[in-house]
């Protein structure tokens, strides 16, 4: 059973921790659960929409959902696998680290506790299992490891005018298009086209311009063997050095370390 059929089962034991691994390339829409999430990505990408904006989540990182957030999940690869543990949230009280959505590098420890878990794929495990209190241990250890937030989001938007924009740039990333080129190409003044991307957006066209340039790099890294210096310039760059340096105050990693990782 898959997770999208599992949904309506995520819940019916609220103090139970609920176990799913599954490979995939889907979208599993709008939904919201009583239960924490925490969901490791191996061998791919998965995005989560939350208020209008897509946080990228890379493989060999984890994610975690507090309870009640709706959310849109989408798995962008399909040799990706999510491994997800839906955990009880009675103790959630106990730490901050519980109600904010967080993305975060998974460390070995962590990465080895959580596909332990996946002998109990598709069931709950509650305090009558031997197994509980490897899962309970699992929960506390989240904010004791050295949780430094991946800041990769993308806005997204209703507004059709400014989504033919966004089109637009993914369609020519590789092209060194400024503020000026665009607004010129959709007949706006700079002045206008810098306030679209403000009050629809929350960011502005540099930033987000960046922020795409990066989404599109590291979905190349991960899903593509290509080198990363035909990555660099077809996600607009025109040295292999400045794309290092910008993909690394994005990830905190070198584009040829994470590509190894």
């Amino acid at each position: 059973m898959g997770l999208i059929a599992s949904l309506p089962d995520i819940d019916r034991q609220l103090q139970s921790v609920f176990v799913m691994h599954e490979k995939s390339e889907k979208l599993i829409p709008l939904h919201t659960h009583k239960k924490g999430q925490l969901s490791y990505v191996e061998g791919g990408i998965a995005y989560i929409t939350v208020n209008y904006k897509t946080y990228v989540v890379p493989a060999r990182h984890y994610f975690w959902i507090p309870k009640g957030m709706p959310h849109i999940l989408r798995i962008g690869h399909s040799a990706t696998v999510l491994r997800s543990l839906y955990f009880y949230s009675s103790d959630d009280k106990n730490d901050p680290f519980y109600d904010k959505l967080g993305i975060y590098p998974a460390n070995e420890l962590l990465i080895q506790m959580i596909n332990y878990t996946e002998k109990w794929d598709g069931i709950h495990v509650n305090s009558k299992n031997y197994n509980f209190d490897f899962l309970v241990s699992l929960k506390k250890l989240l904010p004791q490891l050295n949780n430094n937030a991946l800041p990769i989001v993308l806005p997204i938007t209703d507004d059709e005018r400014m989504q033919q924009i966004i089109r637009f740039l993914e369609k020519n990333i590789a092209e060194p298009i400024s503020l000026k080129y665009l607004s010129k190409h959709f007949n706006l003044s700079e002045r206008s086209m810098s306030r679209m991307f403000q009050s629809h957006l929350h960011i502005s066209f540099l930033q987000y311009l960046k922020t795409l340039r990066m989404v599109k790099a590291i979905e190349m890294i991960l899903k593509t063997q290509k080198p990363i210096g035909d990555i660099a310039f077809q996600v607009g760059y025109d040295s292999v050095g400045a794309f290092s340096n910008a993909f690394y105050l994005f990830t905190q990693s070198r584009p040829s370390d994470f590509r190894k990782s």
